[in-house]
């Protein structure tokens, strides 16, 4: 997905309005293993994945790296509590493969806030996203067994899970490494 094609899915803006955001962006491309915001990072931008995959994750008290999100083209990426806080970042997040970003820095977003209540109205709603995501991802680890969630996220990405590392897919869904060959071999049987 292009990024205007990503805001006009909010019947929000005109051609012209997406067009003058979309010039605030500038292109940023990471290496496989980079990050776009470390832990203890301020995080004063906001990015649009448009190739490459994504995982946000910190680390445990015991030096174990716990992944709870990924991030996929089409989608927007930031640490969002560091974002909004202008606080340090509580997580890590890397590529995982070769991306394609649009990013845009915090003051040019409180621009366009200055002159469209509309943008206003899109950061609601981008809120309430993030909001819903994490409330269905305790919902998920709850309710769901491990092979529910994993047949979850093949089901929503099935094209982007070849980039994820077997560790950090049983990290996200809570599993060891075995527990996930297991699932998978389960799958392929039935």
């Amino acid at each position: 997905m292009q990024l205007n094609s990503f805001l006009a899915q909010f019947n929000l803006f005109t051609e012209a309005e997406i067009g003058e955001a979309v010039r605030l962006f500038t292109r940023r491309t990471l290496k496989k293993g980079s990050y776009f915001v470390r832990e203890g990072e301020k995080c004063s931008e906001v990015a649009f994945v448009e190739s490459g995959v994504f995982r946000s994750f910190y680390v445990t008290s015991n030096g174990n790296e716990m992944t709870y999100c990924f991030r996929f083209p089409g989608e927007m990426v930031a640490a969002y509590s560091a974002f909004i806080t202008g606080n340090g970042s509580v997580e890590y997040i890397q590529a995982l493969a070769d991306t394609e970003l649009l990013v845009i820095p915090k003051d040019q977003i409180d621009q366009l806030l200055t002159k469209s209540p509309a943008w206003i109205h899109f950061l609601k709603i981008i809120a309430e996203q993030q909001y819903l995501e994490l409330e269905g991802r305790v919902f998920q680890l709850q309710r769901d067994s491990a092979q529910e969630r994993y047949e979850n996220l093949i089901k929503e990405q099935p094209e982007y899970i070849r980039q994820i590392s077997v560790q950090h897919l049983a990290s996200y869904l809570g599993i060891t490494q075995r527990h996930l060959s297991r699932i998978r071999k389960q799958l392929l049987v039935s």
